[in-house]
């Protein structure tokens, strides 16, 4: 690999985590070329992008996204290609052999990336490895009757196998919903496409999630990073958008490392857990093996996850990052805002929230709580404004 600075390919410049990666790599004077389906976008019209280019939509045409893909590191010779979103990174590793001719790519191979991605594959793993999971039962298709476990009880989470899968030739979207008694759970697969089968039952667990992020580099884990969710969009749960450094849960550590150690796991990864307050344990809820919504924060902390997973195709071994800034806030203000109007305007029966949930106007105060100390606005940098002008623009036309 030539030496520094780099040229880096970004995609999916309008996600929050694009944007993050471009401004760690950019202000480290490496070359960054920010892709996305529409412009400008996010992550475009930061001072640290170095370049802009336009692809067709990787969900209706993944062909036509990678030509866009391996046509930009041709042309202007790109060193190492970081994809963001789950559909992207699919589609990077699952055309690295032709990337790799030209480019480097820090992710996990195709096989190892699939398995990862299989919500019922990783609970396999889980099991095998003794890593609890929640109570569940999986749906192998359509129609079927599950031996419903004696322990578990309603309300159930179901879940399809994947949260991304393709379907003659475009990626679909699969949800993750709830069922509070029989009839609702009927209503609920009926309305499943078979294409998302096997699909998971489980009890829904309720406590707050458990995050661990991770990095390796040639299957040695080589940073760590953990932050807990203050409030999330939508409120029952979802993306974070106010959250809080928090110290790795031991625990969490060992089993995280011991899922991603047997996948033989290289560069980045989320394992995501919740903690059970039924019985004060920690529950595998999924890995995500790409970059995360919060990005932002561990950066702010000091894990520069960008940073490191581009160390991480030097030959040379990196030393082990285990310690960082804790108590350290991100809060991703519009979004956090989407979620006070949701709280505000939806009945509680269509948020499914769960027990002990703010009331609203105890969510309106803990919202106007805009300045705290140690608390970083994720969007919005005095270095680098541009992109919060661009998020209030597009806020207000949608």
């Amino acid at each position: 690999m030539k030496r520094y600075p780099l040229t880096i390919l970004v995609t999916d410049g309008d996600t929050r985590p694009a944007l993050a990666i471009t401004r760690s790599l950019g202000s480290k004077n490496h070359r960054v070329i920010v892709g996305a389906k529409s412009q400008p976008a996010l992550a475009q019209v930061s001072r640290y992008c170095h370049g802009r280019f336009a692809y067709p939509d990787p969900v209706n045409d993944s062909a036509g996204f990678v030509e866009a893909l391996l046509r930009t590191i041709r042309e202007r010779n790109v060193d190492v290609v970081l994809p963001v979103t789950e559909i992207t990174t699919a589609l990077v590793v699952q055309n690295r052999a032709e990337i790799e001719r030209y480019s480097r790519v820090p992710f996990p191979s195709v096989g190892t990336f699939n398995r990862a991605a299989n919500k019922v594959e990783v609970l396999a793993l889980a099991e095998k490895l003794s890593v609890p999971i929640p109570t569940g039962v999986v749906l192998t298709r359509p129609g079927e009757r599950p031996q419903w476990p004696t322990e578990l009880r309603f309300p159930v989470v179901v879940k399809p196998h994947r949260s991304r899968i393709m379907v003659d030739g475009r990626w679909h979207s699969t949800a993750v919903t709830y069922a509070e008694n029989e009839a609702e759970l009927k209503a609920v697969l009926d309305a499943k496409d078979p294409s998302e089968y096997p699909i998971l039952l489980q009890q829904r667990i309720v406590g707050p999630g458990v995050g661990v992020f991770m990095c390796y580099q040639h299957g040695r884990l080589v940073a760590e990073f953990s932050h807990r969710r203050i409030r999330e969009k939508p409120p029952s749960g979802g993306v974070s958008v106010l959250c809080e450094s928090v110290p790795v849960v031991p625990q969490a550590k060992q089993y995280a490392q011991a899922l991603l150690d047997a996948l033989r796991w290289e560069g980045v990864a989320m394992v995501e857990f919740k903690m059970d307050m039924a019985d004060q344990s920690l529950k595998l809820i999924e890995i995500n093996g790409r970059f995360w919504g919060s990005l932002q924060l561990a950066i702010d902390a000091g894990v520069d996850f960008p940073a490191l997973l581009v160390q991480t195709l030097a030959d040379e071994p990196m030393p082990v990052i285990d310690s960082y800034r804790v108590g350290v806030r991100s809060r991703w203000l519009m979004g956090d805002f989407d979620a006070l109007l949701m709280r505000l305007f939806k009945r509680e029966d269509e948020l499914h929230l769960p027990p002990g949930h703010a009331g609203k106007l105890l969510s309106i105060l803990r919202f106007l709580k805009l300045w705290q100390k140690d608390t970083y606005n994720e969007i919005v940098r005095l270095s680098d404004l541009k992109p919060a002008w661009h998020e209030l623009q597009r806020w207000f036309a949608a």
